[in-house]
């Protein structure tokens, strides 16, 4: 039975659900591949749009799991973010109980002028500014709506070399979503947690740092996984 508080559920009729839900997707989703750390990630995405495809198309960098942990536990890492909503659907308790700061730059007004004059993305702009204001470094980066987000936060892995302790890389769509997931995929210098192909989305990256979140916590109280 687990000892986390923080990031269960607030009632015990909240957590009875949570609880039935993830046993029906143990029950259901049949073999995997997964480790005892990666499946609860895999199964709390799976439970944010009952999509049993992410059993098979959830890739694993080989020191995700752990990077992810070590970056929760330390305390004060930032959460950096393609879109507002990833911040938004973070729970504020969770990420207090570990002092973390959540950061989107997309709407900036100087991140749009610099991608007007630049005949690119907001996306693009926003992951450089993250950059500049040294926001990226030892940072867990999610990014569930814009690839080009991601291919601009590879750039600077490659050529600048950027290190977030953890990329959580799930952009939706039909352009350069699928490319964008593949090149994370080939990156051997940063942790990171991709979806194959076009599905995706911010739901899915918040699923997967409250994952994160949750195994910490009980890493916290010395619980098994």
């Amino acid at each position: 039975m687990s000892k986390n508080t923080v990031t269960e559920q607030l009632t015990a009729a909240g957590r009875a659900i949570e609880h039935d839900s993830f046993a029906v997707i143990d029950a259901e989703a049949g073999p995997h591949n997964y480790s005892a750390e990666q499946w609860p990630l895999v199964r709390r995405m799976i439970h944010a749009n009952a999509d049993f495809e992410f059993n098979g198309l959830t890739a694993f960098h080989p020191d995700a799991m752990r990077a992810g942990f070590q970056a929760v536990l330390r305390g004060g890492t930032p959460i950096v973010a393609d879109v507002e909503m990833i911040c938004v659907g973070l729970s504020k308790p969770r990420l207090q109980h570990f002092g973390l700061t959540t950061h989107h730059y997309i709407s900036d007004a100087d991140v749009i002028a610099a991608a007007q004059a630049a005949d690119t993305t907001r996306a693009v702009q926003a992951m450089r500014k993250a950059q500049r204001l040294g926001k990226l470094e030892g940072a867990i980066v999610g990014i569930g709506n814009a690839p080009t987000a991601l291919i601009e936060l590879v750039r600077l892995i490659r050529e600048e070399g950027v290190r977030p302790a953890l990329v959580v890389g799930m952009p939706v769509g039909f352009v350069s979503a699928a490319e964008s997931k593949d090149l994370l995929m080939t990156v051997d210098e940063v942790p990171w947690v991709a979806i194959k192909g076009r599905k995706g989305g911010s739901t899915l990256v918040v699923a997967a740092i409250h994952a994160m979140l949750s195994l910490a916590e009980a890493e916290q109280h010395g619980s098994p996984r």
